[in-house]
Parts: C-alpha cells; structure tokens; sequence
C-alpha cells in the first residue's frame, strides 16, 4: 500500500516537472497577440544627427548639449515649440551613448518626446525616461 503511494507520488513529481520543462521551453518564443504597437509620429518637429564628441549636428550646426537645450527653448519662447525629436546616426558617428544620455536630459527637462533611430531603415525607438527624486 505504501509502495503505491510513493509510486504515484514520484509519477505526480515527474509530471510537473515535465509540464514545467514544457512550459520554459515554449514560453520565450510564445507572443501575445494583443502586444500595443508603439507610439511613433509619422513625421517629427526636429530630426538632429549625430556628430562626434556627443554633439548634434542640428539644421547644417554642430551644437552642444546645452546649445541645443537653448535653441529648443529660444524656439518654444517664439510660440513655436519642439515636440518631438528624432535622432539619427551620421554619416561618420554612429549613436553613442553620450548621444542617448544627452537627449534623454533634452527630452526630460524640456519635456519634448525623443525617438531613436541608430540605422537608416530600422526601427525607430522612443527614448523614455523618468525622473529620480
């Protein structure tokens, strides 16, 4: 009687396992069919280029952070403000991450909404951020 017990205990475990080994197995390829599609403008207020030393080439100019931060606002302060910004890689300068932290600084403290775009037909990718208090 006891035999039978353990028997069908050890057939209980094997079967979860299996079902479990089942599961991982399947489960980093299974997707949802109701996944949101990102929210990506068809057009942008601004499209800036990525240029050396963490700089943007924004309209022909190579600007700095902080000069970029400034011609954004001196355009809000003439009624006509920058919303959304996509950035691509340069035709010598691929996306750094000095590229990525600077705009997401722009994109936080000018609340503008910043895209990514690190080759040209790929996807294009929204740089979100938060701010830590």
């Amino acid at each position: 009687m006891q035999r039978l017990d353990l028997r069908r205990a050890a057939r209980a475990i094997a079967f979860a396992v299996f079902a479990a080994v089942v599961v991982a197995a399947c489960g980093g390829r299974a997707r949802p069919d109701t996944v949101a599609a990102p929210d990506v403008p068809a057009a942008y207020d601004m499209t800036v280029i990525a240029d050396k030393d963490g700089q943007f080439e924004v309209q022909g100019a190579t600007l700095s952070e902080e000069d970029f931060k400034g011609a954004l606002r001196y355009r809000r302060d003439r009624n006509d403000p920058v919303k959304t910004i996509l950035l691509k890689r340069g035709e010598k300068q691929k996306v750094t991450d000095a590229h990525i932290a600077g705009l997401a600084r722009i994109g936080l403290e000018l609340r503008v909404r910043t895209f990514l775009q690190e080759k040209e037909g790929k996807e294009i990718q929204e740089i979100r951020t938060t701010a830590v208090q």
